[in-house]
């Protein structure tokens, strides 16, 4: 099941994309399937039937960031989370083979958003096991993350939070 939790920054990423679909986007697509459709005969018209396909491409995608935004919990971090794993947090941690990852905590729908070439690697969702594993333990603290290869242990060095 997927957590509808969201950063203040990853909301207004999505607020930003279904502006931009919603102001920009999709009226220059509209104009572009009227000018093809004023020349004719649409059933052999690759101009009007490919505006066509990406104009129900950004209804569909603004349909859905309308129902995500509308089921978002923004959550801020605050003062009172210092010193502890919550949700926002930048966490630093290392396995016995000394490898170590920093990522920040975030909602699944800031894993990927559009606009974006790849997703971040920065970012792990609250939803996979590496972020449940790691929930309000603090500093030093031991997380046993469940794996497809087995259980392992990663233990925390850091954690800071973006306070605005």
């Amino acid at each position: 099941m997927r957590t509808n939790l969201i950063t203040p920054e990853g909301f207004a990423k999505i607020k930003k994309e279904l502006n931009y679909l919603w102001q920009e986007y999709r009226p220059e697509i509209t104009e572009k399937v009227a000018w093809a459709a004023s020349l004719g005969d649409r059933s052999e018209n690759a101009d009007y039937k490919e505006n066509k396909r990406l104009l129900r491409q950004i209804d569909s995608r603004i349909r859905f960031l309308n129902k995500r935004i509308e089921i978002l919990t923004v959550v801020t971090p605050n003062k009172q989370q210092v010193g502890k794993v919550f949700f926002g947090a930048w966490v630093e941690v290392e396995n016995e083979q000394r490898e170590q990852k920093r990522f920040k905590i975030v909602g699944p729908d800031e894993i990927y958003q559009r606009g974006e070439i790849e997703q971040r690697k920065d970012y792990i969702s609250i939803d996979s096991p590496m972020a449940r594993a790691l929930l309000k333990k603090g500093v030093d603290d031991e997380a046993l993350v469940n794996t497809p290869s087995g259980i392992i242990t990663w233990y925390i060095n850091t954690i800071e939070y973006d306070f605005i």
